[in-house]
């Protein structure tokens, strides 16, 4: 790279430089520009988010006892990763047999080499979803399965903000405001929701919720930002064979949290089976479900995407728990719920899409013509050399080739 230019090392051809903001605008103009296929695939990844996001917490309820887990949270999340790792082997194996004669072997173990060198950034996320796991269902024993549902919505906030400081993603100001109506919305439902006179790991249970809200913001929304980062910027690759580095990395940090249980609570912790019900069984086939339904939000949507889609499932979520276990919907609930859904309709109304700066505009295509014109120059002052030599040569200013 010299200059602002991008130069082959092969063909030694030379391209302009593309600055944070051009990729950032192309990216815009990709999602504008998006075809009818690719839209039907967002619907159902939206509609399939709703269902298992909104199941997610109801099953994490009903899998307690008297208010208490009988099983080790860590086994549940070491045995959801097994479950996508199993998935991701068997859609491998599916795909390696329906290649086309003359592409590269999926399962050759030079592509897997290659590929788990190429994708090794995947162990950050997978390392940041295995705490969000264990906190999933520690934010049980503070709020009822809705609120829950309505805290993790503060991701779409904190995702925002790192999207636009690490990948130069623009936001209008509309869909600024989209995102403030949103928190409004979580702040309407949050009021008076935590349960009175109880007490947790010797802390206040107020103090305590809002320590683990903020790590339960946090953690997951930079797993999802470097989560999508690590996806696309190895498009070409396999999204099984990235599920498979990913979920194994996922197992493994799962596996050595078994293991410090194991060393503070005795052997007898070490059977990852006990305590389940059919109840966790559903949740972890949901929980694997839900895995892999977000990895193909990452790759072929958008993170942003993705959290809007599971505050739809709060309505689910809301309904559902107050049918099965007599939680009431509140007015800030319904308040709540509606001010969310507004902030939905702003965020991605035609209204709100980022237009394009003509200032920026013109001094980038001001850039450019300065690299033209620097070529130009060079190439003028190889004519003028070329002119100069030839009038040299007409006017008889060089040695004879041949003696008089």
């Amino acid at each position: 790279m010299k200059n602002g230019m991008i130069e082959c090392s092969v063909c030694h051809s030379k391209l302009v430089s593309p600055t944070t903001r051009a990729v950032s605008r192309a990216y815009d103009q990709h999602r504008s520009k998006i075809s009818s296929k690719h839209r039907a695939l967002n619907v159902f990844l939206v509609v399939g988010d709703c269902i298992l996001v909104g199941l997610q917490p109801i099953l994490v309820f009903m899998s307690k006892v008297d208010g208490k887990f009988e099983f080790s949270p860590v086994s549940v999340n070491f045995l959801t990763e097994a479950a996508k790792v199993v998935f991701a082997v068997v859609m491998l194996l599916f795909q390696a047999r329906h290649q086309k004669v003359g592409e590269k072997s999926l399962l050759s173990p030079s592509t897997l080499v290659q590929a788990a060198r190429n994708n090794v950034l995947l162990a950050v996320p997978a390392f940041l979803y295995a705490i969000n796991n264990y906190l999933k269902f520690t934010m049980q024993l503070y709020f009822n399965p809705a609120t829950v549902k309505m805290l993790s919505n503060l991701k779409v906030l904190v995702i925002a903000l790192l999207l636009k400081i690490i990948m130069r993603r623009r936001f209008s100001i509309i869909q600024w405001e989209a995102l403030a109506l949103l928190l409004i919305g979580i702040s309407v439902n949050q009021l008076r929701s935590l349960p009175e006179g109880t007490t947790a790991l010797g802390v206040p249970v107020a103090m305590g919720a809002y320590v683990y809200t903020l790590i339960f913001v946090t953690v997951p929304s930079m797993a999802s930002v470097y989560n999508e980062y690590a996806l696309k910027s190895q498009f070409d690759t396999s999204i099984y064979l990235q599920n498979l580095f990913l979920y194994g990395y996922g197992a493994i940090f799962n596996f050595l949290g078994i293991l410090g249980t194991v060393i503070v609570k005795g052997p007898s912790s070490f059977d990852i089976l006990h305590g389940h019900s059919k109840a966790t069984l559903f949740l972890i086939c949901n929980n694997a479900a839900q895995g892999i339904l977000s990895s193909f939000f990452f790759k072929y949507a958008d993170t942003i995407l993705k959290k809007y889609s599971s505050t739809v499932a709060t309505i689910f979520t809301g309904i559902a728990s107050a049918a099965l276990f007599g939680h009431t919907l509140t007015i800030n609930f319904i308040l709540g719920i509606s001010i969310v859904f507004i902030s939905m309709h702003q965020f991605f109304s035609p209204l709100a899409k980022v237009k394009d700066e003509p200032q920026i505009e013109k001094l980038e295509m001001m850039g450019q013509n300065n690299h033209r014109s620097n070529d130009s120059s060079f190439i003028d002052m190889a004519a003028g050399a070329t002119e100069d030599a030839s009038h040299r040569v007409g006017t008889g200013d060089r040695e004879p080739l041949l003696p008089k």
